[in-house]
């Protein structure tokens, strides 16, 4: 089956390459572009796309009006592209809330360049997006939303110095890994843990500049300090560490303590950060005293790692099937049995916890 994509992006250089990249794939087609929204809404009435490539800020209509004009009338996978992604990150998570799929960043100069050289990433972009389940992502986020104006106040536990935290002592650390999908399982876990919970160590497939500003929203709705990670951090309870764009993390012993380094290098299985580095740096450094979970999406990064942890002595946990986003990861996993628990997203805290 041929995935029918539109662009809509008001740069003409932006949409001529990223055409000629989709359709280079025999599973992708390029049926349709517009550079504006008001130009792209008569072309989708007549045919109406798979997936759909959208810039954030363009004449007339802007990105996120459209996403959610989209997302009320017929949800459909969309990918936000644009330039305003690496410094507006917080405009590129408000659109995930949105109903977005997943990001990918362009360049301020070089566009044609770069799209070039990240080609294969764009491509398993688009395939992702083409087998979300639109809609249970946007049952996800107005369950959050519900969640959380439940709650009026949460009492957090901040733990902004080592120094005062030297007497505590970490005995376990739990390793979360996700992508396509994994902003919202990671939110729908993080904020049903208590600050009272192990360390915690995640990989988010996501660009540079973002893990930041996820980070920081994480931070201000959940009960666990939310932190983007700096290599030498410790893992403490009620702490949550996400490895920052671009660059590995892993879990080392520092005499009684645990800490993370992180640092730059190649993409493991096309990611970096990969769950892979992680998992596996857990199942060497923690072994048995360690909780491995692996969430939605494309492609098979983490499942190896979640394995070694498994056989390490680690507890591990995969999403279900059922409230994955893209159950590419997890089905990894489960087919080479590295998961002992196969559970819904609504449940991994309380099997996080016991």
């Amino acid at each position: 089956m041929t995935i029918k994509v539109m662009i809509v992006d008001d740069s003409a250089v932006v949409r001529q390459v990223m055409s000629q990249v989709l359709n280079e794939a025999d599973d992708i087609e390029v049926y349709a572009v517009a550079n504006d929204p008001l130009f792209a809404y008569p072309k989708m009435q007549k045919q109406w796309p798979d997936v759909i490539v959208l810039d954030i800020e363009m004449p007339r209509m802007d990105g996120i009006t459209f996403l959610k004009k989209i997302m009320e009338e017929r949800p459909t996978p969309v990918v936000i592209c644009s330039s305003l992604a690496e410094e507006g990150a917080d405009l590129s998570l408000a659109a995930l809330a949105s109903g977005a799929i997943d990001i990918v960043t362009k360049p301020q100069l070089g566009v044609k360049n770069f799209l070039e050289v990240a080609d294969n990433d764009l491509r398993n972009i688009v395939r992702a997006a083409a087998t979300a389940n639109v809609e249970k992502k946007l049952l996800s986020n107005l369950a959050l939303k519900d969640d959380l104006t439940s709650d009026a106040t949460i009492s957090k536990n901040y733990h902004n110095s080592d120094l005062a935290s030297l007497a505590q002592t970490t005995d376990r650390v739990i390793g979360l890994g996700s992508s396509t999908g994994g902003t919202i399982a990671l939110e729908k876990i993080l904020t049903q843990l208590p600050s009272t919970c192990p360390g915690i160590v995640i990989v988010q497939h996501m660009p540079e500049k973002f893990t930041e500003a996820f980070a920081n929203r994480l931070n201000s709705i959940c009960e666990v300090e939310v932190l983007e990670a700096s290599s030498g951090d410790r893992i403490i309870p009620g702490r949550a560490l996400i490895a920052p764009g671009g660059k590995h993390i892993q879990v080392k012993r520092s005499g009684g303590q645990y800490i993370v380094i992180v640092s730059e290098g190649p993409a493991v299985n096309r990611h970096c950060p990969s769950v892979d580095v992680l998992f596996k740096s857990i199942a060497t450094n923690v072994k048995q005293n360690a909780t491995g979970v692996i969430l939605t999406g494309m492609g098979n990064d983490g499942a190896q790692g979640l394995l070694a942890m498994k056989n390490s002595g680690s507890k591990t946990i995969a999403q279900d099937e059922a409230s994955c986003i893209v159950f590419g990861m997890p089905k990894e996993a489960i087919k080479i049995g590295a998961a002992e628990h196969i559970v819904d997203l609504a449940n991994i805290a309380n099997t996080i916890k016991n």
